[in-house]
């Protein structure tokens, strides 16, 4: 079993008048097999806890531990943390103009991997995952996230982490942008690869996404802190009760 575990995590960023905290001692442990569910208002920390993890230069950990099966994700480099197993979907993917999406996908699954998929295999399961998330062949001739819509980079995000095979995956605010059809389309192409192997850390404003994907805990993150944790029934409240119990001034 994986086993993502954060204690007592703090993180800071530079801002004009010197460095404001972000992240206040948060404390969250995953399995594999399980999906958490993180809620929260804007400003809450639940983007620079996701972009922590995965090794974004822009902030600082200032205290705490983020350990993968005992080993030190903080000291790895990022490259490391993802060949470790950890996977980052962006809330706002980046463009990178001039690599196709086949070329980027099959050199991240050498990278991961630390060989070349076998090329009629590779192409194989391309097309498979490419179909059960409803995207047109063409797009893997497409420069990677140039000119795509909202529901495009996001079922791309879908995509990579149904080829790469992550231990653990980061999910950050994949409902930001998309009509009812691509977030049911994403919701079940995240279901798909939901089993005893794949942890997931959702990341959301809002309990939509979680009609189509149920998750196993919720937790609610509130002024850089994990403030409450229950079962699926706590975004129920959220939904009816908002934030206002738990809001304080905002930390991003």
């Amino acid at each position: 079993m994986t086993t993502l575990e954060i204690r007592d995590l703090h993180v800071s960023v530079e801002v004009e008048d010197g460095t404001k905290e972000i992240l206040r001692g948060v404390d969250l442990a995953i399995h594999s097999g399980e999906t958490h569910a993180i809620m929260g208002p804007n400003g809450s920390g639940k983007s620079t806890l996701a972009y922590s993890i995965a090794g974004h230069p822009k902030y600082k950990v200032t205290g705490g531990t983020v350990t993968l099966d005992g080993e030190d994700v903080l000291a790895m480099k990022v490259d490391a943390r993802a060949r470790a197993g950890l996977f980052l979907a962006m809330q706002y993917p980046v463009e990178v103009p001039g690599v196709t999406v086949s070329n980027f996908l099959r050199t991240a699954k050498t990278a991961i991997d630390g060989e070349a998929p076998k090329l009629r295999t590779w192409v194989k399961d391309v097309r498979s995952v490419m179909d059960g998330l409803r995207i047109d062949p063409a797009f893997a001739d497409r420069n990677v996230n140039e000119g795509f819509s909202g529901g495009e980079k996001k079922r791309h995000e879908i995509l990579q982490m149904a080829l790469l095979r992550p231990e653990l995956a980061i999910l950050d605010e994949t409902d930001s942008g998309l009509d009812v059809d691509a977030l049911r389309v994403v919701a079940e192409g995240v279901n798909r690869l939901r089993g005893p192997q794949l942890g997931v850390l959702l990341i959301t404003h809002y309990t939509r996404i979680l009609r189509y994907i149920s998750p196993d805990v919720v937790h609610v993150m509130v002024d850089g802190r994990v403030v409450e944790t229950g079962g699926p029934e706590l975004a129920d409240r959220l939904e009816a009760e908002g934030y206002e119990r738990w809001r304080g001034d905002p930390v991003t």
